[in-house]
């Protein structure tokens, strides 16, 4: 029996941040040999806000770029930007005629959202979900790494499944794979660094709130010593009432690659001003055989290229046989080849 399919993505809209790395991406390179992989960049989504066209096709090869330098082997994974399979929005389009209008307006993401955007939301915003749930249905997923925060765009996508094998499949033949979460505990959920109580975001519009993959030292140093902190002396995990405190130990500790425990011993007499350069010291180690990679890759942009091609080639064709799968269930007239 082969491998279980993952299937995951980021958005090209601004420079990754820790919460990226630690939340996703180092996991993904930790399992990856366990699994065959297809990770996308999901250019498509990257439109559901207002962006700027002209960053929107550096900013697709960046985030490629850094798959690669965070450690993603071709070896067991495919890395292809969304856009360059055009059986996604073909399937997001055929999704969403079987998806009930009012599954998609109990989504908390669109809500808060389409506060924050105002007169400016754009139906591409309330679809996103169904989307997002053609992304992981094209490719027959069995597992899909999802934080805290998207588990409710996942069980939109079992649901949209289920709804479509009930409507034009049956037991023993379903249309779609329904996929199961894969979460993984720690580091699900990084928080800003001026807000122990809001996730670290790219949306965010302070960068002090975050530690980017592609910062430099300074600026890594700079964000660290303005970080938010409390008064209180001894350093410690768990306290609801120190956020920050629990926040910024939990960095330290996926950063470095020590045990809670082992951290929890190191830190419990410290004092911010000896914790801060420590923090400051690991974060910049951490990043800085990425950041080499990422220099490395973009310096040849035609290998860059070439992974792209191969990533979207091997994507194409298990997504047309999803997407072919799905036509036929619905009643559609095969298409003829080309030339004929």
């Amino acid at each position: 029996m082969g491998k279980q399919r993952v299937l995951s993505g980021i958005q090209p809209t601004g420079n990754p941040h820790l919460g990226n790395y630690l939340g996703a991406i180092r996991n993904w390179v930790e399992q990856q040999h366990s699994f065959e992989n297809f990770f996308c960049v999901v250019d498509l989504h990257a439109i559901t806000a207002p962006h700027d066209p002209k960053t929107l096709a550096q900013d697709t090869r960046t985030i490629a770029a850094l798959y690669l330098a965070c450690g993603i082997d071709l070896e067991t994974s495919s890395i292809f930007v969304q856009s360059h399979v055009p059986a996604h929005s073909e399937l997001a389009w055929l999704l969403s005629c079987i998806t009930p209008l009012t599954w998609l307006d109990d989504m908390v993401q669109f809500k808060e959202k389409a506060i924050r955007q105002g007169e400016n939301v754009g139906a591409g915003l309330l679809m996103y979900p169904v989307l997002m749930a053609a992304d992981i249905l094209l490719y027959d997923a069995d597992k899909v790494p999802v934080g805290e925060d998207q588990k409710q765009h996942l069980e939109l996508t079992r649901d949209i499944a289920a709804r479509m094998n009930y409507q034009f499949g049956n037991e023993e033949a379903p249309v779609l794979k329904i996929p199961e979460p894969l979460i993984r505990k720690e580091g699900a959920r990084v928080m800003s660094l001026t807000d122990g109580t809001r996730k670290m975001s790219k949306s965010d519009p302070s960068d002090l709130s975050r530690i980017n993959l592609l910062d430099s030292p300074e600026e890594i140093q700079k964000k660290v010593k303005k970080c938010k902190t409390d008064p209180v002396r001894g350093l410690e995990f768990d306290n609801p009432d120190r956020p920050e405190c629990h926040n910024l130990l939990t960095l330290y500790m996926l950063l470095s690659g020590q045990t809670k425990e082992a951290v929890a011993a190191e830190c419990r007499d410290m004092g911010w001003g000896q914790f801060k350069p420590l923090l400051t010291e690991t974060a910049i180690a951490a990043l800085k055989p990425i950041q080499d990679r990422y220099a490395e890759i973009m310096d040849d942009p035609s290998y860059l290229d070439s992974v792209l091609a191969q990533g979207r080639d091997q994507a194409s064709a298990i997504a047309h046989i999803t997407l072919n799968r799905v036509r036929d269930a619905m009643g559609y007239a095969p298409s003829p080849p080309l030339g004929s």
